[in-house]
């Protein structure tokens, strides 16, 4: 009897395990996470989410299809809390300049691909006239399975030499959103 009890709770352990995760899972695992916190807390559980999405070979293939060839595709918006998901395709090489994600967060993950970040810190704020000031703190990798949460006001920006696959998360829709310019300080 007890040898039945293992073996039932091991075929349990393995099917739970090779489920697949789903983007309604990832939706209301970010949901959960930003209810209970919406700063840094919440965006960490995120984080951890975006990771387990980018891992998941049947998601990132569910989600990155031969034929999505689209540089910024939503594929969920959070109809209470308004964040978004979104899949990006980049074929070869991608960079931009130094910014952050106006009045929202954001989270990069890597599913496919390397891409090189680099934070910044803003030495001269921006004008109406003029762009603002950065100067670099420090530069990183972003390979398959990592993410990166950025919050309000974190400047960034990503460098990428070759295609990429990302999934990001944006507090809101940042499509149409008018932001800060920046360029590095000489």
């Amino acid at each position: 009897r007890k040898g039945e009890k293992y073996q039932e709770s091991f075929v349990f352990f393995i099917r739970i395990s090779t489920m697949s995760y789903s983007l309604e899972d990832f939706s209301n695992e970010c949901k959960i996470a930003l209810s209970k916190s919406s700063g840094a807390e919440g965006t960490e559980l995120v984080r951890q989410a975006v990771e387990k999405a980018c891992k998941d070979n049947d998601f990132i293939a569910a989600y990155f299809p031969p034929d999505n060839n689209e540089e910024r595709k939503l594929i969920y918006k959070d109809p209470e809390l308004g964040f978004c998901i979104f899949t990006h395709v980049y074929t070869g090489a991608k960079t931009s300049p130094p910014h952050d994600h106006g009045p929202s967060w954001a989270i990069y993950g890597q599913a496919e691909g390397t891409t090189e970040m680099t934070d910044w810190r803003c030495v001269e704020k921006p004008t109406q006239d003029s762009p603002g000031l950065v100067e670099k703190v420090k530069t990183y990798k972003l390979t398959p399975g990592m993410a990166y949460a950025y919050q309000v006001g974190e400047l960034h920006s990503p460098l990428r030499t070759g295609s990429t696959k990302l999934i990001r998360i944006e507090g809101m829709n940042m499509e149409g959103v008018q932001r800060d310019a920046y360029m590095v300080a000489s």
